[in-house]
């Protein structure tokens, strides 16, 4: 079994959840974080006052899946939460990391 935590733009959560319902992937953990990498942060005017925002909101999205399903699954990721074409800096990341055991509570 294979973890998926993917960390995505809020705006691309619904396209995500969407294109996996679609493909018959439904069970996920949604969960909300702060960050930046090659972004850096932005800077935002309140009042007249420039201020630098340093940590970004995003999206992490998890999934425990199979071993055969998981090429399909990042696929399906990568391009319901790229922006444009290509993609740029700040859509996020896929991290896949290996599951040793599940109990259930």
């Amino acid at each position: 079994m294979i973890l998926i935590q993917a960390i995505i733009q809020p705006t691309k959560l619904s396209n995500v959840q969407s294109a996996l319902d679609e493909a018959g992937f439904s069970d996920t953990i949604v969960g909300d974080a702060l960050g930046y990498g090659r972004q850096r942060g932005q800077t935002a005017l309140f009042r007249g006052n420039e201020y630098k925002i340093d940590l970004l909101r995003k999206v992490t999205f998890e999934m425990v899946i199979d071993d055969d399903d998981l090429e399909p699954i990042v696929e399906i990721i990568r391009n319901a939460s790229r922006t444009g074409t290509e993609g740029q800096i700040g859509d996020g990341k896929i991290f896949v990391l290996p599951v040793a055991n599940v109990i259930d509570i």
